[in-house]
């Protein structure tokens, strides 16, 4: 039996079944198709690249927002979670700095880590997000080299669920694993990827995404002292209260978006800047009111009601977490809903042209559904990608099958929180 086949053979043991099921659930069904995508990305390394030594399997997970809508790039508060959608390689070590990347329904990537410069032709792409890592990695002194790599992801790009950040934490987990003792910090995990993604990628993220991605579980996080975030996990069952988390993808791209996202955390800065400070974290709306007419005259109305917003969800967190923690789950359902309605109205991240409003539709057709139910809100960065939704577990099938209707098969996906963060499985 060849080194694949032995692997492959071990997907079916006790302790790679228990690693899956912590990852992706205990269903039968769900094992069966896990169980088989394992098995599949190590037979694409083995036919991409033949034997190239001892192969690694390394996980790393979405994120659903749930609390905290554009609060971290100004050192806010946020509730997020990991979900049950990953990115998953197949890596082996290079006895040089070069890599060869494979994604499944992409070009594949060929790079040198030797180089650990930013590239500005690179902007926006995967190689981008590769170097970015080494360098971080590089930096924080952990070792790197080549690698070969196989990609698979149930994390599509563009779903609001945070493609870039499960991509980034997978990476640093590949070089942890391959060069390393796959014991880096989280925190570190999460610093790394949002270096790689703001300066090598060019995307002006915060720290929430890969925070979430890197961590695991459901968790709380202030990100008062981003070199230093507070992460409080959190441990609530939704579905035994009786609620499915359900996202739904509208379908809108965030091609050529990137202006529109940089443009809130550079606004909320601008009416920091007016109190001399350089984040909006610490001012209250009641200084916001009284020097309403100074401001008006020094930025614009947009910008205030994008500082407005952010004080309100950054005071909105910890009331969320209070009420999963004292389970008064209906008082957390309509923080959802006033969290929602505030990133709409006031930090209008909902739509970018009117040509397309899909989001917006999305949150029309939650609320005739579940006003009084439920709840539901825009879910990440906005503009484009997806809503995210609180639905009784008895309604479930109708609130999908209608969704599906509106934005296409699939568009609607169940998620389940995942507990770890970036992960190996050692066959």
């Amino acid at each position: 039996m060849n080194r694949w086949d032995e692997m492959i053979r071990k997907l079916a043991s006790e302790e790679a079944q228990h690693f899956l099921a912590e990852l992706y659930g205990r269903g039968t069904e769900t094992l069966r198709i896990q169980t088989e995508r394992y098995a599949g990305i190590i037979r694409s390394h083995q036919a991409l690249f033949g034997d190239r030594g001892k192969i690694f399997l390394v996980s790393a997970p979405g994120r659903t927002e749930i609390g905290g809508n554009h609060t971290d790039h100004n050192h806010g508060r946020v509730l997020a979670a990991a979900v049950n959608l990953d990115a998953l390689c197949a890596v082996t070590a290079r006895e040089d700095m070069l890599v060869h990347f494979h994604s499944e329904g992409y070009a594949p990537v060929s790079l040198d880590l030797s180089d650990l410069d930013v590239h500005p032709e690179e902007k926006g792409t995967t190689a981008a997000l590769i170097r970015g890592v080494a360098a971080g990695m590089k930096e924080a002194g952990y070792r790197i080299g080549g690698f070969d790599a196989a990609v698979t992801s149930t994390v599509a790009g563009g779903s609001g669920l945070s493609s870039s950040a499960a991509l980034e934490v997978m990476l640093t987990g590949m070089l942890d694993a391959l060069y390393n003792q796959f014991e880096m910090p989280y925190p570190v995990r999460a610093r790394i990827s949002q270096r790689a993604e703001n300066e090598f990628f060019g995307k002006p993220s915060g720290l929430l995404d890969q925070m979430a991605s890197a961590a695991g579980g459901l968790v709380t996080v202030d990100f008062r002292d981003t070199e230093k975030p507070e992460v409080k996990a959190l441990q609530y069952d939704f579905s035994r209260k009786g609620y499915a988390l359900v996202v739904v993808a509208t379908g809108g791209s965030h091609a050529d978006l990137t202006d529109d996202y940089a443009a809130i955390p550079a606004e909320m800065r601008e009416v920091a800047g007016f109190y001399g400070k350089p984040f909006l974290r610490d001012l209250t709306a009641g200084q916001l009111t009284a020097d309403i007419g100074k401001l008006r005259q020094v930025t614009t109305d947009r910008a205030i009601m994008r500082a407005f917003h952010f004080i309100a969800e950054n005071d909105r967190v910890p009331e969320q977490v209070r009420a999963l923690e004292e389970d008064r789950i209906r008082d957390f359902l309509q923080l959802i809903i006033a969290s929602g309605r505030s990133s709409f109205m006031y930090l209008q991240n909902v739509f970018a042209s009117e040509k397309d409003q899909s989001l917006s539709l999305a949150l029309c057709m939650a609320e005739m559904m579940l006003q009084g139910k439920g709840a539901w809100r825009i879910h990440g960065g906005g503009f484009a990608g997806t809503t995210l939704n609180f639905v009784p577990l008895d309604m479930v099938n109708v609130f999908t099958d209608t969704m599906d209707r509106a934005f296409g098969k699939g568009a609607s996906m169940v998620l389940n929180i995942r507990p770890v963060g970036a992960a190996r499985l050692k066959l």
